[in-house]
């Protein structure tokens, strides 16, 4: 009986401590869940997401450039496109460019496609020009069935500094010309079908292909066609092809007469000490091409051109490229410096030496393009991004931090450094060069580095700094070889 009585008071006591527990939890869970007051936005700043988004994306609306038919018919300045993609296809049916026939059977057909471009002026009262072009997808030509040869020769960039140079020093009349559809004149020698373009299908017959009667962009050999018809008609007019350079013409050996032609795909500049010789040679051009005639020159291969006919100095300025390049690698707001490339930089192959971290880091830095983007200034119009760019350019795949710092450092440089002046007031007209070699200045293979510079009337026309190809012996040995790369570039 009192095994039984304890037993029962056990159980009451543990039924008393359970309703207990689950008092309190009952409690607790009313706690718990009891529901949340309802809290409000303020409501001036309910739209800061909308104008966070409207203030990031408005300047890249503004000129805003469609990649497809799609996006241009339904953007903002979709009637500027559609009246350029209408000038477009009134020029291509004006030149003939091809013939709507049956698709034949078991014959490949090649696809086109637009392309969309705006061109901004040199100058604040310079229209901005919306352009449209047609092109064909070349990339699935294949060789010998739907092409043969494509080179086409191209104007360097030492024959535009020459002239340029012969300009700011005899103070000659300098006019541009540009061909439209420069590419469309050029005949074909292979049979090519190629798909309607999209927006402009024909209405009677949409299931007809166009059959090519002449190149069109896109094309492999249309360069090549183009730069044919062109030299065929120059030659004609008598004018002579020099041997140096494949589009520099002249038509006299007597230079008070004569006058300079640069074609440069479809841009030309004409240059001259009589106005009236330029003008002629404008109208020969027109009656065969149709040409939009850009007056004095202002900007060619993106290098704008400013000159002081009274003090005979020419400005060679990129400054829109450059503002792009530093901005696209984020650098708009850095410190200048002074030099291309701080002596403190001790660069050299690092691949071996790297840790995981720092392989992760550099694999997600866009230095091989950076480096060629800079390298295009550096071809046109500043020589002294030559030595930098020359050993940047040597670690494209075997790259670390201190690579990347370096890359920073030439772009903090690039900012404050975005022209070439031609001074030809206090000048003569004389072709003078300079050479110097790094003698074992490559750390990694111990070879020597090639320099050399070459001015006609004082004004920068050739530069280059390049490894040597060699491992030199000796300082004498290193001079020699820059020497004669020197020697050939002069002769």
């Amino acid at each position: 009986m009192i095994g039984l009585h304890i037993l029962m008071v056990c159980i009451r006591w543990e039924s008393q401590n359970q309703l207990e527990i689950n008092d309190s939890l009952a409690d607790y869970e009313l706690v718990r869940d009891r529901a949340r007051r309802i809290s409000k936005p303020n409501s001036k700043f309910s739209y800061a997401d909308v104008i966070s988004f409207a203030l990031c994306t408005g300047q890249e609306l503004e000129n805003y450039e469609p990649r497809t038919y799609g996006e241009a018919v339904n953007c903002i300045d979709k009637l500027k496109w559609q009246q350029a993609m209408l000038e477009k296809m009134n020029s291509l049916e004006k030149n003939q460019t091809w013939s709507l026939v049956r698709k034949p059977e078991k014959q490949k057909v090649i696809a086109c496609r637009w392309l969309y471009k705006i061109k901004e002026g040199v100058e604040q009262n310079d229209l901005v020009r919306y352009k449209a072009r047609l092109v064909a997808k070349g990339f699935t030509q294949k060789e010998g069935i739907d092409y043969n040869e494509i080179f086409s020769p191209v104007m360097k960039y030492k024959t535009i500094r020459i002239i340029l140079a012969l300009v700011s020093f005899y103070n000659l009349e300098l006019e541009q010309l540009d061909v439209k559809t420069a590419f469309l004149y050029g005949g074909l020698d292979e049979t090519i079908y190629m798909s309607q373009p999209e927006g402009f299908e024909s209405k009677t017959n949409p299931s007809h292909v166009c059959l090519l009667r002449k190149s069109l962009y896109g094309l492999k050999q249309t360069p090549r066609q183009w730069y044919k018809r062109f030299d065929t008609f120059v030659t004609s007019i008598g004018f002579i092809k020099s041997k140096y350079d494949a589009c520099f013409y002249f038509d006299s050996d007597n230079f008070n007469n004569s006058v300079y032609l640069l074609l440069y795909v479809d841009d030309m500049l004409l240059a001259s000490k009589n106005m009236s010789r330029i003008n002629d040679l404008k109208k020969k051009l027109k009656s065969e091409f149709d040409m939009n005639d850009l007056g004095n020159a202002k900007r060619i291969l993106g290098i704008e051109i400013t000159r002081n006919r009274a003090e005979n100095k020419l400005c060679l300025k990129q400054c829109n490229y450059l503002l792009k390049l530093v901005d696209r690698f984020a650098m708009k707001n850095c410190k200048p410096v002074n030099v291309p490339l701080s002596p403190s930089f001790v660069l050299f192959a690092t691949l071996s030496s790297r840790s995981i971290e720092e392989s992760r880091f550099m694999e997600s830095i866009p230095y091989s393009s950076a480096v060629g983007s800079v390298m295009y200034s550096m071809i046109s119009t500043i020589p002294d991004l030559a030595q930098a760019i020359s050993v940047l350019s040597r670690y494209m795949s075997d790259l670390g931090k201190g690579h990347w710092n370096a890359m920073k450092w030439l772009l903090r440089y690039i900012s404050s450094t975005t022209w070439l002046i031609y001074d030809c007031s206090n000048s003569i007209i004389d072709l003078v060069g300079y050479v110097d070699s790094d003698y074992a200045g490559d750390r990694d293979k111990r070879r020597s580095t090639s320099s050399y510079l070459f001015t006609i009337a004082g004004c920068c026309v050739s530069w280059k700094s390049q490894l040597q190809s060699v491992v030199a012996l000796s300082t004498t040995e290193a001079e020699y070889i820059v020497v004669t790369e020197a020697i050939k570039e002069a002769i």
